[in-house]
């Protein structure tokens, strides 16, 4: 039988799986990448968490588009909230009461979307985190956390023009805080802000540019950078804990297909449940307490999303300054915060390239690093986070002070010594603590486990008995590098003939010293110190 009446005489599924496969080559492409390996380990769900809650973002948004109207048109309200009825709202409120009150499931699916969008903020955040303290940024993932920051920011961005949209008095006090920190730029400020609102604020143009910003351009680009993000993870491979067996060549894990997207798919509706409980449960910003936007109100204990919450922090808490110059007025109360906030986050964007300056590491890795084994990076890492919860508080300040019957002027002003203090004493106390962990790794690998059983030697001594680690539990605690720090070139070369070092080099040297010079890395044991403790010849 010829391979053509073969094919004739296949099932039509077949058929139409050949005729596909002819055309956009789906069998080779699946064969080469399906059964990609994947290791496991349950830190790496949090970047499926933040891959999920993106998708029930889209999901529910496009929803929620088919009964909004992004408009600032005023008129009546006639829906089922009786408190609001008669009073003149936008059209933009008008709706979003509309898909809260007469649209079936609107209020479930609106609070969905909502939360889906903090989850995948607070995923990205704890996802990154995950990524630093474990350098999994390094080469060649320069790239991946630069899309994942990029990711970060937009999301920022695309959760504020989303709950600025209903047009309420909370995310209404939100914009005219925007407002205020665009007018506080020097020169062009009052330019941007017309261009922005259309005119005086509030202008009549806001609600339908964020509109389009949140539907069309952010979530394009958030989802082009989400597909690079995967590309280059599927390219690079994943990075894995060490453990016997695991190499920087290698990965050890399961196959993509089957059992990873077996794994994947239940994990996606899990994740999808546990939002759509807590967004049945729990209600978020509800627009009908707040009541429409006007101008001349400002809703009480107003707080924006948590993301947003460094921000405020930095403005609230910051002292209101002004100086003239020239005859214009400069707001440095404003303007000064709005300047460190992009400047820590390009800080952030910017780490993986930092860090491989100042060490002088250009090699490949795939192997992750125990936080404990990276103690300066580590510090850097739970510095910054003490640097956030600080500044919440501070955006928060109103909240705790009502709520736990303080005065608002202590707190802002344990806010701004906090600011400089707090994430010193907190860089201190982590570098102590991997120090004090890498110590105790030392001790266990040199004498064991502590068993906690006492025994009695026949002169009279008491020793407590220590079990041996086992060779898996050996390799995991001793298979990290311990890079010496960068020295200077001596200050004459071979030919006699004299050399001096730059600013640049000698900062490099001094940053690198700081990574891996005296007191930032516990020695590993030897093989000969095991084997002298282990023959006996050494003491517990």
């Amino acid at each position: 039988m010829s391979t053509t009446e073969q094919r004739r005489k296949a099932p039509a599924g077949e058929r139409v799986a050949d005729w596909a496969d002819g055309r956009l080559g789906i069998y080779s492409l699946a064969k080469a990448n399906m059964r990609k390996i994947f290791p496991d380990h349950w830190s790496f769900m949090l970047g499926e968490v933040c891959l999920y809650s993106f998708l029930i973002i889209i999901l529910t948004g496009v929803y929620l588009t088919l009964f909004f109207h992004p408009s600032m048109e005023e008129v009546v309200y006639h829906g089922s909230y009786v408190p609001l009825q008669g009073v003149r709202v936008s059209e933009a409120f008008n709706s979003t009461m509309h898909i809260s009150f007469d649209v079936r499931g609107g209020l479930l699916i609106r609070q969905i979307h909502h939360w889906a969008a903090l989850v995948f903020l607070a995923g990205m955040f704890v996802h990154m985190m995950r990524v630093f303290f474990t350098g999994a940024f390094r080469k060649p993932r320069e790239i991946n956390w630069l899309f994942g920051f990029l990711l970060f920011v937009l999301g920022v961005f695309t959760g504020f023009t989303g709950y600025s949209l209903p047009d309420d008095l909370l995310s209404g006090t939100g914009v005219r805080f925007t407002e205020g920190a665009i007018l506080s730029v020097p020169v062009v400020g009052t330019y941007i802000s017309m261009f922005l609102f259309g005119g005086e604020f509030p202008g009549a143009d806001i609600v339908p540019r964020f509109y389009s910003i949140h539907i069309l351009l952010l979530p394009g680009i958030m989802l082009g950078l989400v597909v690079a993000h995967l590309i280059l993870v599927i390219y690079h491979k994943h990075t894995q804990f060490p453990g016997p067996g695991r190499t920087e060549k290698n990965v050890v894990g399961m196959p993509l297909l089957p059992v990873y997207m077996a794994k994947a798919g239940g994990f996606f509706f899990l994740v999808f449940g546990v939002i759509a409980a807590v967004a049945a449960l729990a209600t978020i910003n509800p627009i009908w307490d707040f009541g429409p936007y006007r101008p001349d109100h400002v809703s009480t204990g107003a707080q924006p999303d948590w993301y947003m919450g460094f921000a405020e922090g930095l403005v609230r808490v910051m002292p209101g300054w002004e100086i003239n110059v020239a005859g214009h007025t400069l707001v440095l109360g404003v303007f000064i915060p709005i300047v460190i906030f992009p400047l820590v986050l390009i800080a952030i964007g910017i780490y993986p390239f930092i860090e491989s300056w100042v060490t002088g590491d250009k090699r490949e890795h795939h192997l992750l690093d125990r936080p404990r084994n990276a103690p300066t990076r580590t510090a850097f890492g739970a510095a910054w986070i003490a640097e956030y919860f600080v500044l919440l508080i501070g955006g928060g300040n109103d909240l705790w002070a009502t709520h736990f019957h303080l005065s608002i002027n202590s707190i802002t002003w344990f806010v701004r010594i906090a600011f400089f203090v707090v994430p010193v004493l907190v860089f201190i106390a982590t570098k102590r603590v991997c120090l004090g962990l890498q110590r105790r790794d030392r001790d266990k690998v040199l004498h064991g486990r502590e068993t906690g059983i006492i025994k009695r030697l026949p002169h009279g001594e008491f020793i407590e008995v220590h079990e041996p680690l086992s060779q898996d539990q050996l390799h995991t605690l001793t298979a990290h590098e311990q890079p010496r720090p960068l020295e200077l070139e001596p200050e004459v070369d071979e030919n006699g003939v004299a050399r001096k070092a730059g600013a640049g080099q000698k900062l490099r040297v001094k940053l690198s010293r700081g990574f891996y010079g005296e007191g930032s890395q516990i020695p590993k044991p030897t093989a000969e110190e095991y084997q002298e403790i282990t023959s006996g010849h050494g003491h517990h």
